[in-house]
């Protein structure tokens, strides 16, 4: 049993310190946000309070191994692709300067090259059609940054000099892409970085979790597990997934915003029809904004968060930002030395150019590997050079923050992080609390 300090006059839970506390949902840890760290074990936090350690199996970004370690096995020329697919720079590089431009950029021509690779093998048929599922990761790529990237920081109004284009870009992209009106999403995305907010019953994160991809929190790893795969193949998941984003798209209080869209797409449909192109359009548009779309965004949202133990779940502070959120980097370690071979080498690299470079271009596109970066400091302009800004922040020891960044390598990890976090919640150890003295 573990025990923390309180300030306030009610305890966090009732005093029944029995284990069999029910916590059905995430947003059941929320509490008033006085109370103070556990007086366990772990480095000194602010304040003078004691720190949390993060889990066994993560370890903080003070070390950079695994890219280093690519770095000293493989030889110069292939460095800078590697930094690009892992999103992680090896020790002391030289910083590669992108701009926001940049990112706009990519993501719209990958997006229309991806549609019209898509349209022509559709169009040439025969063996051509072989070449419809690059189209399709193309597009799908495209749109993925178009919103994880463009339309997210549009919010944080971090992409143009000019700050009304933010909107403007914004709504277009939500009517494009079928996304939530911007200006609702703007609010409810900045609320989602209040700390006090975040896992709260209508907290985006939460909201995609329970309700669209309905994890339980509490059940057993290998059905969490299972219900991940199951909403990726599921018609169900994805009809809940694309009804909820086509209602958030068109609000009832913005009537005259709704039927320019709708009348956009209605005429885009109907000189589809007219041409006699349905099939191409519905292929090489429908199924990647829609389907396509629907998995890279639920994948990209299954590692964005990880879930922090009860006493980091409590404190609503700098320590809880630092744990809720964790680095994802698309690679994986090299052969031991001991251990090099052709074959050893040609499944890592085998692995490294299907399962890694399809999470890059498809799941983890644009700044999402840094997600912790971006939710430390999400007013930054330095997202448009993520991968050194990140890495920067960690050589310098990430000052702002009470400890260095988590990080995990490869998607499947940090999904079974959060499967771990969610099967947690009401079987940890029931936390008792005392009142301060200082009361």
């Amino acid at each position: 049993m573990r025990i923390i300090e309180s300030s306030a006059s009610e305890p966090l839970f009732a005093a029944n310190t029995s284990q069999n506390i029910q916590l059905k949902t995430v947003a059941d840890f929320r509490v008033r946000p006085q109370v103070a760290l556990a007086a366990g074990r772990g480095s000194s936090g602010p304040a003078g309070n004691q720190a949390v350690e993060p889990r066994d199996e993560l370890f903080l970004s003070s070390v950079n191994s695994v890219r280093d370690d690519m770095a000293k096995a493989l030889p110069s020329w292939v460095q800078p692709f590697l930094t690009w697919l892992t999103a992680k720079p090896v020790t002391g590089e030289a910083a590669k300067q992108t701009s926001a431009v940049y990112h706009v950029s990519t993501a719209t021509l990958a997006t229309v090259a991806g549609v019209a690779l898509s349209v022509a093998a559709v169009l040439a048929g025969g063996f051509w059609l072989a070449l419809l599922p690059v189209g399709w990761i193309l597009t799908a790529s495209g749109m993925g940054k178009l919103q994880a990237v463009v339309y997210h920081h549009c919010s944080h109004d971090t992409v143009f000099k000019n700050r009304h284009l933010h909107g403007y870009v914004g709504d277009l992209l939500s009517g494009l892409l079928l996304l939530k009106h911007f200006p609702t999403y703007r609010r409810e995305h900045l609320r989602h970085h209040n700390a006090r907010h975040q896992f709260s019953q209508d907290d985006e994160f939460q909201q995609f979790i329970e309700r669209t991809a309905r994890l339980v929190p509490g059940a057993d790893r290998a059905a969490l597990r299972r219900r991940v795969l199951y909403s990726l193949i599921s018609p169900r998941f994805h009809f809940r997934f694309l009804k909820g984003r086509l209602e958030s798209c068109f609000p009832e209080d913005v009537p005259q915003r709704n039927t320019v869209v709708l009348l956009s797409w209605t005429a885009v449909i109907v000189g589809m029809a007219a041409a006699g192109a349905m099939i191409p359009f519905i292929l090489a548009w429908v199924v990647p904004v829609t389907v396509l779309l629907n998995v890279g965004t639920a994948l990209r949202i299954f590692v964005e968060h990880r879930i922090p133990d009860q006493l980091n779940l409590r404190r609503r502070d700098r320590w809880f930002v630092t744990e809720a959120t964790a680095g994802v980097f698309c690679g994986c370690p090299v052969p031991a030395p001991a251990q090099r071979s052709m074959a050893t080498w040609s499944a890592w690299w085998a692995e490294m150019l299907t399962l890694h470079l399809l999470t890059r271009v498809f799941v983890l596109v644009g700044d999402a590997p840094a997600h912790d970066y971006h939710h430390r400091f999400p007013a930054s302009a330095g997202w448009a050079n993520h991968i050194h800004e990140r890495q920067r922040d960690v050589a310098n020891g990430c000052p702002s923050y009470p400890q260095n960044y988590i990080e995990h390598w490869g998607l499947l990890s940090a999904i079974d992080d959060l499967v771990t976090g969610l099967s947690k919640i009401g079987h940890e150890e029931p936390v008792v609390t005392v009142e301060s003295k200082a009361a």
